[in-house]
Order: C-alpha cells, then sequence, then structure tokens
C-alpha cells in the first residue's frame, strides 16, 4: 500500500462513516447539519449500490448519543460498527485489523468532527499505508475556523480533500456504468 492514487476507484475503495451522532450534531449549525447529511447519505447509498464496503463509528455512544436517524437508516445490512473513545477510528478496538482483511487500500471519510476524529483518523491511515481521502462537503465542525484549519492541515499532510459528487463520479468513471443513471438521479 505504496502508491496514491489520486482518483478514487471502487474496487479499491471502502467508505468510513465517522461519529455522525445525535448529541454532536445538536451542536452543528442547521445548514452545515443538513448538508452534512445529504452528502453522507448520498456517498453511503452510492457505496451500497456498488457493493464498495462501509464502515461506521461512534464516539462514546452511552454520552454522545446513536447514530443520527437519517444515517443509520441508510447503512447496509453488513456495515462493520465500532464504538470508540478514542479520537482516532485506528484506535478503536479491532478497526486496523478488520480494515486490512478488506483488502481495500483506499478509505473514504466522512462525518465529524472535521478537525478531531477526521484530521486524527486520516492522518493515522495515511501513516498507516492507506490512501486517506476526505469528503470536505461530507465532514464538519461545529466551528468554521475549526474545520477550515483541519482542511488546511490534511492537505498539508498529504491527505487527498474531495467532494461528494467528485469521489462518487471516480467510483462510476464512465456513464456507460451499469449504475450511472440510478446513482445520477440521486444527485439530482
Amino acid at each position: 500500500m505504496t502508491s496514491t492514487s489520486l482518483l478514487g476507484k471502487a474496487e479499491d475503495s471502502c467508505l468510513l462513516v465517522i461519529d455522525i451522532q445525535t448529541r454532536l450534531t445538536a451542536a452543528m449549525p442547521v445548514k452545515v447539519l443538513d448538508r452534512l447529511k445529504r452528502n453522507a447519505t448520498l456517498l453511503i447509498t452510492a457505496a451500497r449500490t456498488l457493493s464498495i464496503p462501509v464502515l461506521a463509528t461512534q464516539q462514546y455512544p452511552q454520552g454522545l448519543g446513536p447514530l443520527e436517524p437519517q444515517i443509520s437508516e441508510v447503512l447496509p445490512p453488513d456495515c462493520r460498527h465500532y464504538e470508540k473513545t478514542c479520537f482516532s477510528c485506528a484506535g478503536a478496538a479491532g478497526f486496523m485489523r478488520e480494515l486490512g482483511t478488506l483488502g481495500r487500500k483506499q478509505v473514504i471519510l466522512a462525518g465529524i468532527e472535521a478537525h478531531v476524529c477526521i484530521l486524527q483518523t486520516a492522518i493515522d491511515l495515511k501513516n498507516a499505508g492507506y490512501d486517506a481521502f476526505v469528503v470536505i462537503d461530507a465532514v464538519s465542525s461545529r466551528q468554521r475556523d475549526n474545520y477550515e484549519n483541519a482542511i488546511v492541515r490534511l492537505q498539508q499532510a498529504g491527505i487527498i480533500c474531495c467532494n461528494t459528487e467528485s469521489i462518487i463520479f471516480e467510483w462510476l468513471r464512465d456513464a456507460r456504468h451499469e449504475h450511472f443513471k440510478i446513482i445520477a438521479a440521486m444527485i439530482k
């Protein structure tokens, strides 16, 4: 896992949905939260359609609540779930071992908060030899300054920052893809 591809590849990707939980989302600005949920839902639905594995984490669910219903309702039945207290998903029990068994080197990240769990996870994944892609319109922080700083730090660390539509169309690659029309209709 040493060479980085700058484009997402469906056959080499997995989607990691990080901590989109009710108590955390309650602290997000409404417009930002709406964008986050809409784009995370699009990513999950596209991943399901394209048979891309999906993993989901919850940060201390006893205190921060369950996943947002809009998110949990679209997760695939075989979604791997991890509870954690560490900020980086890489520290969650069994996470890195199971990620390795997927045999996919691209990890597409969506969730909250950009400057804490997203940032730490992306850097840990890169350091472990994975290509981390942070979908910047599917991540957020409570404060805009923290979000903006996280994006700068991610870029400085060599993490690929992309957007929802870009990664979905990179997964598809061609308008002749058998699932293009279904997925394109979801984006409109």
